[in-house]
């Protein structure tokens, strides 16, 4: 991963992106409700990270800038162009009617920050307020929205209340249910689900990320990859299915007979470069406690659902603040575990 830009190694960037995989009835809604003139000036694109909520909302904003009357545009979101104008500003990021707000840069660190900033929210403001010189649309990616602090949350709630004309704002998020209520509520949701197992396949043959690979390798990231094909790339490229394999033989061999196992996954992951297989680590813990409580209420053990649905997020706030605050990662992936083996059914 590029820790100035936190896009994944082999991955596009959304905004350079020309192919999109699912998400067909998404896109349809976005075009048909363009075309019809009712289109809400906020949206909520909702779903797992990595399943392509940005690459679908840049989509989206090539789709309106290429066609700004909205009866005349077509019912379906098309391939962007690379060499048109709009895809050109786009991608590039010289569009004047597009803004990106997303985790600044540490001028200090060169890294990107934990947070998207009030600062942030400030600059989209200036934006708005400014002129196109064209009248076209003007477009807010907030990605995601899930990393604005306290702050930004509350100033993004006061455009998002009195929104300019012309203005969308593409709000995308992996946990709706941490966004401020009073954000959720302006906002029209619109669910993205997890890829299938095909367009997983597809989006890494996209990427040029099967060749040369054993068919066993890739069946086993696309059966862990959980539709992410962020994950799936994390599998593949960042030691994040060897991560996964242990994972489960720690939970499966129990607290007293992986003790080993987790200290040596611990100092694994602690070395100054696995800050990315830290930060599937760490995702992988939260879906796999995320997952034991969905199939504890399928199975109708209510009591159970509860005590995993209480513990993911507990767990989540744990790993945040061990993040904020950089704390040490070898305590925190043997506090993960600890934490794990006192759960039932673990």
């Amino acid at each position: 991963m590029s820790l100035d830009t936190g896009v994944l190694d082999g991955a596009i960037p959304p905004a350079e992106n020309t192919r999109l995989f699912g998400h067909e009835t998404a896109a349809e809604f976005l075009a048909r409700s363009y075309q019809s003139g009712y289109l809400h000036h906020a949206l909520l694109l909702e779903g797992p990270e990595g399943i392509g909520k940005a690459t679908l909302a840049y989509r989206f904003a090539y789709h309106l800038l290429s066609h700004e009357d909205p009866q005349q545009a077509p019912l379906s979101l098309a391939d962007p162009d690379p060499g048109s104008p709009v895809a050109r500003q786009i991608s590039s990021g010289a569009s004047h009617n597009v803004k990106h707000l997303s985790r600044p840069l540490d001028a200090k660190t060169g890294r990107v920050k934990s947070a998207i900033t009030v600062d942030e929210v400030r600059r989209a403001g200036h934006f708005l307020s400014q002129t196109t010189g064209t009248g076209n649309w003007r477009i807010v990616i907030v990605d995601p929205a899930d990393d604005m602090n306290r702050s930004a949350a509350n100033a993004i709630l006061k455009i998002l209340e009195e929104p300019p004309k012309k203005t969308v704002f593409l709000v995308l998020s992996h946990a709706p249910g941490k966004l401020l209520p009073t954000i959720r509520s302006r906002c029209m949701p619109l669910r993205l689900e997890p890829l299938t197992d095909d367009e997983l396949r597809q989006g890494l043959q996209h990427l040029g990320l099967v060749e040369h690979q054993d068919t066993t390798i890739i069946d086993a990231v696309v059966r862990n990859a959980g539709g992410s094909l962020s994950n799936a790339i994390l599998l593949l490229r960042y030691g994040g299915l060897e991560i996964a394999e242990t994972f489960e033989q720690i939970l499966t061999a129990g607290e007293g007979a992986s003790r080993e196992q987790v200290h040596a996954l611990a100092d694994s992951l602690s070395a100054r470069d696995r800050e990315m297989a830290y930060a599937f680590f760490c995702r992988y813990a939260l879906d796999r406690v995320a997952n034991m409580a969905r199939n504890a209420a399928h199975a109708k053990q209510l009591n159970t659902a509860n005590l995993w649905a209480s513990a993911a997020g507990t767990l989540q706030e744990n790993l945040a603040i061990a993040d904020g605050y950089n704390l040490d990662r070898k305590q925190t992936v043997m506090s993960v575990f600890s934490s794990l083996f006192r759960m039932p059914a673990a």
